[in-house]
């Protein structure tokens, strides 16, 4: 039995910091995956801070390739959609996700990420999240409606055993921009039309539009994921950081192509008033599968 990192199932902490990091010299890859697979254990329970370590998929098969899925890649190509509508690709080779109880201690551990990775890696983007009243997002609107409970989100986000990659997960990373101003200027009768759900408790609309954020990311269709967004950003330039886990990237890609417009040439009204700014896969893999990274003599 493989075990999960399990920061990915860590509800219920208050700060986030998400690190993107580019490796400086491809040559010294094992090196790098060495130091920042050893940030995460030493470091679990100090301060109460969990860490989510991610890969470049392309990279994490050139470190070991029998330890992730067939086919999975990076965020290569942005996804072109129809009334030029654009998701870009911001594609980096490693994410170490914090998140924890109390900023301070984030920060100090995140500047302690950036500090071990001096000389291998350079920091590409950084960002800083924190829950809104409790479970919505900066739309007003519940997030996550869909997420199976942790008994069951395992199964929807974890490789199953005895397949490669087995308790890892494909982890799609996105930024995006809200259009404040713009959504707030609507009734809320017509954002719970976009939303495809009402907005004091979320359920969902009997008659929802075709073009509604629910009917163009119905996991029934495309597959079952597991959430972890989280707002982000101040008062003149916020959104949502979309951190979807899923044990195929099938179901995250195609989720993509529906909101573009590229299943059925209808868009997600949604996208009309948040602007994807960043997108990048990454492959989380097992515990026992960093710990071999950090205990390899290099």
């Amino acid at each position: 039995m493989f075990t999960p990192q399990a920061g990915i199932f860590a509800l219920g902490t208050s700060a986030h910091a998400y690190l993107e990091f580019d490796i400086l010299d491809a040559a010294r890859r094992k090196e790098f995956a060495s130091t920042i697979s050893s940030i995460r254990e030493p470091r679990t329970t100090t301060g109460g801070v969990n860490f989510v370590i991610g890969f470049r998929p392309e990279l994490w098969r050139a470190l070991a390739p029998n330890d992730i899925p067939a086919g999975v890649e990076g965020f290569n190509q942005p996804v072109r959609g129809v009334e030029d509508f654009v998701m870009p690709a911001t594609q980096h080779d490693a994410l170490v996700w914090l998140s924890g109880s109390a900023y301070d201690v984030l920060f100090d551990m995140a500047r302690s990420v950036v500090h071990d990775m001096q000389g291998l890696a350079s920091l590409a983007d950084e960002t800083s999240s924190w829950p809104y009243r409790h479970d919505r997002d900066l739309t007003g609107f519940i997030d996550g409606s869909e997420n199976p409970t942790l008994l069951d989100a395992p199964e929807e986000a974890l490789v199953p055993e005895a397949t490669p990659g087995a308790a890892g997960s494909v982890l799609l990373l996105q930024k995006w921009k809200h259009k404040t101003t713009q959504w707030e200027a609507l009734p809320v009768d017509q954002q719970e039309q976009i939303m495809g759900r009402n907005k004091p408790d979320s359920i969902e609309l009997e008659n929802k539009p075709e073009d509604s954020h629910v009917a163009r990311t119905d996991q029934d269709e495309f597959g079952h994921i597991f959430r972890r967004n989280m707002p982000y950003g101040n008062v003149e330039d916020h959104g949502t950081v979309f951190v979807g886990f899923s044990a195929e990237q099938q179901r995250l890609s195609k989720m993509l192509d529906s909101m573009a417009g590229l299943v059925n040439g209808t868009r997600d009204a949604l996208t009309r008033y948040t602007q994807p700014l960043t997108g990048s896969y990454y492959f989380v893999p097992s515990v026992e599968s960093l710990r071999s990274f950090r205990q390899e003599e290099l």
